[in-house]
Formats: C-alpha cells, structure tokens, sequence
C-alpha cells in the first residue's frame, strides 16, 4: 500500500492534537494508547476464543465442516478487504466518532445520521452478545466445577448481568489501566488458543479424517429436510453457516473509536485495524480445524445443537475439558471488556455531536477522560437487547443468542457500508491519510459494497423453521428479531430525521474555534 509520511514524530502528541483540531475537536480523552493498544483492542473484540465458541454451532448446523474449513478463509478474505477500506478512512479521519464522522464528512448529514445509530446498534449488540457467549461459558465452567450448579438459563442471564455490570466498572474506574489490559488480552488469546489447539491435538485418542474435515456437509438447519446436495442447501443453508465467521471478525472499527487515545493515530490505527482481522482470521482457522479434527462423537454434537462444548467433552478428559473452556471464558471476559470501551467511546463521540437524547449527559467526562455516563448508558441499552434471552426456545439451539449475534453484524457491516460507498463516490476529491490504497480503492471498495449487500439479505432472514411465519410449529420464540431489532431502530431514526433532525442535526460539530494548519503530506514511494 503507498503511503505518505505523518507530520515529523519528534512531537507525536502535538501532531495527534494539531490533526485532531483540523478535523474540529478539542483533546479531551486521554492519549496515552500506544500503536499496539490499538491493535489490541480490535484484536480483542474479534476474539476468537468467543466467536469461534459461541457460534460455532451455527456453521456446524448450517453446512458442517465445510462451513467451517472453506467457509472461515473464503469469508475472512471478503472481512479483509472491508478493512483495507475502513483503514484509509480511519487514517485520514482519526476520530473517536470514527464510522459516522466519515459518512458526514465525505456525505451529508444524513449519511453521519443513520451510520451513526446503525453503528451504535451494532456495538450495543456485540457488546451484549459476547458478554451473553461469556455467560454462557461461565455457566457451563460452574456446572463442570460444582456438583450444585445447575446451569439453568436464568443462572446464565443473572450471570450476564454480573459481568456486563463488571466491565462498566472495569471502563469507568480502570481507566490507569485499561491500555494495559487490552495488551494482557491479546496475550491471553494468542497463548490460550495455542494451548486449546494443543490439547485437541495431543489429548483425544482419535481424530477425524482430512475428508470429514474439508468435505463433510450437514445440514441440521431443518430447511430443505436434511438436503445437503440441492439448491436450498448452497444458496440458503450454506450461507447462513457464514454468520460464524461474519460476527467473529467484526468490531475491528474500534482501532477508530480509540483512536483519540491513540498515539501516531493516522497511522497506528489503520494498520491496527487491518492487521486485527488477518491475524485473527489466521488463528481463527487454526483454532477451529482443531475443534472439527477432535470432533469425532458426531451424533453427541448434533444432540447438544452444534455447541462447541460438546466437542470437548466428548473428545476430552474432565480435567482438560475445564481447562478448554475456562481458557475460553476469560478470553471472552476480556473481548467484552473491549467491546464496552469500543461501543461508551462510540456512544460519547455521536451525543458530542448532539444526535443522541440527552446528548449533555452522555458526551461529558470525569477529571481522568472517561465517558462514564456513556459507558453506563450503553451498557445499559445491552441489557436491555438481551432480554429476549431468558425465554426458551423451543427450537433446540440458543435463537435469542444468534438474533443478537445477527444484530450486531446488521448494524457493524451497514455502517460500515455507507461510508465505503461514499469514499467510491468522492474518487479523487478524497484527501488521504498517511496510509492509503492509492487506485486499488475502486477494486477493493465495490468487492466491500458487494458483500456487506449479500450479508445484510441473509441475516435478517430465519434460522430456524420454526421462525418462519405461517410454517406449521411456528413459535415467536424461534423468530430471528434481527430485522425487527435493526429495522426498528432505522424505522424510528428516519421518522426521526424527516420530522426534526433534518432541521437541527449538521453532522459533527466543532470543539474548537479555528482549525490549526495542516502540514502538507509529501508523496513517497513505498509500502506498509
């Protein structure tokens, strides 16, 4: 990728501050995040000790083993490319309001507008999600630990409860320390994934076949009677098993939401951004070809609905079960952790621009830089997403989980859509950061456009037959609340829009009253 050089790095906080005042704001978070912080903290929301966890049922279910062994780099590639896009973005416009300060920039208001809430949605629902995955798995630690646990589903939501309230007070009171702890957190993953991936190697007396792993197909989706061969399978079922690998590499946008905290940010964050999703996509699929060679009781797995618990169960010893799962819930405990700090920064950057009710409250901060009243807000608003989770669906496999899943990939990748577009539109009005993709934009920006199109089509369609209405069985329970959820919100923001935020919302608003000067980029040659 051709880059341009950053102002001189003898004074990189007075360059972050100078560039951060030509895009219109004061410096009032804290910029002590180094480069890798950065990294870490997208690398921790992606996290594949949980997504690859907590959704691996639902490639399982929903194409098998192929799902998983050409279904995780085909889509990971696609997940990429998407990141190449947003990271010249985020180098040119290094702020905390990251994804909708783009659209309003490069668009109108109303790009910024429904962007911005699209985006909050989506972080809201990770957030929620992977604190309920942590539950979940906590749950389960519990019941393996104490003969007393029960494991029931409302032991999982209070337990939910407890750890989303545990990373508001990590964020609000953590604040020396939470750059440290998002390093500790990537550690935590690249350690513990090696360790899972060596216990399913060397622990387990047997092991399934190359052709098991990289051809077998299932289809327990209950769409198309078990049909693995027909078109419902490759054009319905199939995809729908790519929502593991969709929602596992997603809230990489996090690299721009810190990236007022971040040091060298133009060029920090955007190499942040990418370098999450491919070392992720790596581990990843490592990670979970060891799930699919260990996974030889097939049938145990298909009785527990494609939950990656029952893999190890089978496979292991008790003392190595615990081992694998409690590896597993604490590295989730630190992706939500993350995901609180991504989604209260995103919170705070939109209600400073005044497009949140009761935007004083959630744009202001304490004496250390921290957004706390966003952070309570927002974690607040996750709670209330999950709600949904303590019914029990009679479908077999957890639809609330994966209907929040299929939220927060909605809003995320939507978001991410429309400032893509945008960047396609200005072509060579587009003033780039350090970092850029020089032509290579039109090619990699209209493959982004394309598949965020395809994905948002799929996830708002039903998991389940059970979910579809006027099918026989039909229950609520089983409904995939996605689209009511997302629609819902872009429902109620565009009548929003039309009857008053036209009038008053201008996109971002300026903290500071003349912008400082820009040092002129001087074009080089070379690559990062």
């Amino acid at each position: 990728m051709a880059t341009t050089p950053v102002p001189t790095a003898e004074q990189p906080m007075d360059d972050d501050a100078r560039r951060l005042a030509e895009l219109g704001y004061k410096q009032e978070l804290r910029r002590k995040w180094s480069g890798f912080s950065n990294f870490a903290i997208s690398f921790s929301i992606i996290s594949i000790l949980a997504g690859c966890f907590t959704t691996f049922g639902q490639a399982w279910n929903n194409g098998g083993p192929v799902a998983i062994s050409w279904g995780w780099p085909l889509i990971s590639l696609f997940i990429l490319i998407i990141g190449f896009c947003m990271a010249e973005l985020v180098s040119a416009y290094p702020t905390a309001g990251g994804i909708y300060w783009w659209a309003a920039t490069m668009g109108r208001p109303v790009h910024g507008w429904f962007t911005g809430w699209l985006n909050l949605i989506g972080l809201v629902a990770v957030t929620a999600s992977v604190d309920y995955g942590c539950a979940t798995f906590l749950n389960l630690t519990l019941s393996a630990l104490f003969d007393g646990w029960a494991g029931t589903l409302r032991q999982a939501f209070v337990l939910f409860v407890i750890i989303l309230a545990l990373h508001g007070m990590i964020n609000i009171f953590g604040h020396r320390i939470i750059d440290v702890l998002q390093n500790v957190s990537v550690w935590w993953h690249v350690a513990g994934a090696a360790v899972v991936v060596a216990i399913l190697v060397f622990v387990p007396d047997n092991h399934q076949s190359f052709q098991f792993v990289f051809t077998e197909r299932f289809n327990n989706s209950g769409f198309g009677d078990g049909d693995i061969g027909g078109l419902t399978f490759w054009f319905y079922v199939l995809p729908l098993g790519f929502l593991l690998t969709q929602y596992t590499i997603t809230g990489f946008d996090a690299c721009a939401h810190v990236s007022e905290e971040t040091r060298g940010a133009s060029q920090a964050a955007a190499r942040g951004l990418w370098q999450s999703i491919f070392y992720s996509a790596i581990g990843g699929w490592i990670l979970l070809l060891a799930f699919l060679f260990a996974a030889t009781d097939v049938e145990a797995v298909n009785a527990a609905g494609g939950f990656s618990g029952a893999i190890f169960e089978s496979a292991l010893t008790p003392v190595f079960f615990k081992v694998v799962i409690i590896i597993s819930t604490i590295g989730q405990f630190f992706c939500g952790m993350s995901c609180v700090t991504s989604m209260s920064r995103m919170a705070y950057a939109f209600s400073r621009d005044r497009a949140v009710p009761g935007w004083r409250l959630w744009s202001k901060v304490d004496r250390n830089g921290t957004p706390v009243n966003a952070i309570i807000g927002a974690t607040l608003a996750g709670l209330v997403l999950t709600l949904p989770a303590l019914y029990e669906s009679s479908a077999g496999i957890p639809i609330a989980f994966y209907a929040v899943v299929s939220v927060a990939v909605l809003g995320l990748y939507l978001s991410f859509l429309i400032p893509i577009a945008l960047r396609l539109r200005m072509g060579d009005r587009f003033v780039p950061g350090p970092w850029t993709l020089g032509r290579k934009y039109k090619l990699l920006g209209w493959i982004a456009v394309v598949e965020i199109a395809v994905i948002a089509v799929y996830f708002v369609l039903p998991i389940v037959p059970a979910g579809v209405p006027g099918n026989d069985g039909f229950t609520w329970s089983a409904v995939n609340y996605a689209p009511l959820a997302v629609g819902g919100v872009l429902l109620v923001v565009a009548v929003w829009w039309y009857a008053s935020a036209r009038r008053w919302f201008t996109g971002p608003v300026r903290t500071v009253e003349e912008p400082a000067a820009r040092s002129e980029p001087v074009a080089v040659d070379g690559s990062d």
